[in-house]
């Protein structure tokens, strides 16, 4: 007597052939953790300062979620006042992942304190911020982050980094949303790019202009100029200004509104 029930599994006498197509369309799913919630950020150093500034402004496509998150955080200090930071970070991207990259390295910041008996210079912290970003390179902080302090000889230092670690020592560098329209600013004001000094030649044979640190007055205010341009060009960059200055005589938090549409 026949078996009314097929042992294979696969027997097309009851529906289970996988060769035929089905009545319901192939889905893909797929699962994407990271969002850019946008903003920009800024670093210029000086000869005896640096300064890091950021916009207020987190957005989700074309929402805005909130009007007032920082995004430039005093490292190694107090938990609620900030006291005794020497060193400056600011994050921009994906927000709960530069919340996270800030944490771990104020953590370890305080840890060296603790152990060494010393507070850890900018230079060793550059480094180690590069450490932590490279161990995650496989699933990485989906951030751009900008480190800034004073060095051994109490000028001002910047690093900027990549997502997974890869980091430079430079004068200025602009990060985020507005990176594209803040950078040839700075490239020109800062850096002194395409400016020449006027009667050093005729045509190509024109000096270019040697970049110098500039006065702490005229950074401030090329900040301000360079998110005040940004807020015109660019949704996903407002609301205010956080602006942190760091000097041998510690760290000044100024705030500057910016246009809320």
């Amino acid at each position: 007597m026949t078996s009314l029930i097929d042992c294979n599994p696969h027997s097309e006498a009851l529906g289970y052939s996988f060769s035929q197509p089905t009545g319901a369309g192939v889905k893909e799913h797929s699962f994407y953790p990271y969002t850019d919630n946008g903003g920009s950020t800024l670093g210029i150093t000086g000869s005896d300062f640096a300064i890091l500034a950021g916009d207020t402004r987190s957005t989700s496509g074309y929402n805005i979620n909130s009007r007032y998150v920082p995004k430039v955080f005093k490292i190694g200090g107090d938990e609620e006042t900030g006291e005794g930071a020497h060193i400056i970070l600011s994050v921009v991207g994906f927000a709960a992942d530069g919340n996270a990259l800030k944490e771990r390295l104020d953590a370890v910041v305080k840890m060296y304190k603790y152990q060494h008996g010393k507070p850890m210079s900018v230079r060793a912290c550059a480094q180690r911020l590069s450490t932590i970003l490279y161990q995650k390179r496989f699933f990485p902080y989906y951030v751009h982050a900008i480190l800034a302090g004073l060095d051994e000889e109490g000028k001002g230092a910047l690093y900027s980094y990549d997502p997974v670690g890869s980091y430079e020592r430079e004068q200025c560098r602009a990060a985020g949303a507005a990176a594209s329209l803040i950078m040839p600013f700075l490239d020109n004001q800062v850096n002194f790019k395409n400016q020449y000094i006027p009667g050093s030649g005729e045509g190509h044979a024109l000096e270019a202009r040697k970049p110098e640190p500039l006065p702490r007055t005229s950074v401030e205010q090329l900040v301000r100029d360079a998110f005040t341009s940004a807020v015109e060009r660019h949704i996903e960059v407002g609301d205010g200004l956080q602006m942190m200055v760091i000097t041998a005589e510690g760290i000044e938090e100024v705030y500057h509104p910016l246009k809320k549409d």
